[in-house]
């Protein structure tokens, strides 16, 4: 049974092609070369922001986000960003009375403008806020407490078999990979994804597979109930049978 459902945010919900965009002008490379190295960086299991250090050697992270800040170029997201299947599938889930959260690593400023999105989720939750990033056991374990402490009954979506998908699946939680962005497609390890409940390529797919998921678990729960007190109602009323025939029996010798 699914109970609470959370979402990875960037390459999920997000569509990071604008940013990527961004930085590429920002390091003054041709998108298309960026987006390449970007893919090759991937691919060889490198952390994606290597792929900077390849046409700048000494860049630092936080400090060209500043620089980008005070040239008026913040790193930020906005309703365009979301992808197009992203709010309706989470309005879905909702109303099928699950719990619904998004849980990714985010820098500080990123709460707030989720938060601003006015999506369909009952709680937000960034690496930032947490203080623990992705792959870290903790940063699930704390994904698993907001979700209300069953890991069996949380899934767990995200674009990374890496960072998303094997993690929650060692902390006991069920998972969903959709296969979108650079993560999605070029990171695609068949162990891992054989493990996930579901495969996707869209988040439309969800709510339905989800449903279909629970009505399933429900039938069969109530069918091993029903097994289960006709065996009991049916033994309970041999025993009484059998105690009422021997007593009449010993008593009319």
């Amino acid at each position: 049974m699914i109970d609470a459902i959370f979402f990875d945010v960037g390459g999920t919900i997000l569509d990071e092609s604008r940013e990527f965009a961004t930085w590429a002008d920002w390091l003054g490379v041709p998108r298309h070369t960026f987006s390449a190295v970007f893919g090759a960086v991937i691919a060889r299991g490198l952390g994606w922001q290597e792929t900077f250090r390849v046409f700048r050697p000494d860049f630092d992270l936080a400090t060209e986000l500043e620089r980008r800040a005070a040239a008026g170029q913040p790193e930020s997201f906005a309703e365009e960003d979301l992808y197009p299947d992203a709010r309706e599938c989470l309005r879905s889930l909702k109303d099928q009375g699950l719990f619904v959260g998004l849980a990714g690593n985010q820098p500080a400023h990123a709460e707030a403008t989720l938060r601003a999105l006015d999506l369909s989720v009952d709680v937000i939750g960034t690496s930032h806020a947490w203080g623990v990033a992705k792959p870290s056991p903790a940063f699930f374990e704390r994904v698993v407490r907001e979700g209300g402490g069953d890991a069996s009954s949380i899934l767990y979506v995200g674009d990374r078999p890496d960072n998303d998908v094997r993690p929650a699946l060692e902390v006991g939680m069920k998972t969903c990979l959709i296969r979108r962005g650079p993560w999605g497609h070029i990171l695609d390890p068949s162990t891992v994804a054989e493990q996930c409940l579901f495969r996707i390529d869209s988040l439309d797919e969800l709510p339905s597979l989800v449903a279909t998921h629970n009505a399933t678990h429900n039938a069969t729960h109530k069918a091993r109930h029903n097994a289960a007190h006709n065996a009991t109602h049916n033994a309970t009323h041999n025993a009484t049978h059998n105690a009422t025939h021997n007593a009449t029996h010993n008593a009319t010798r």
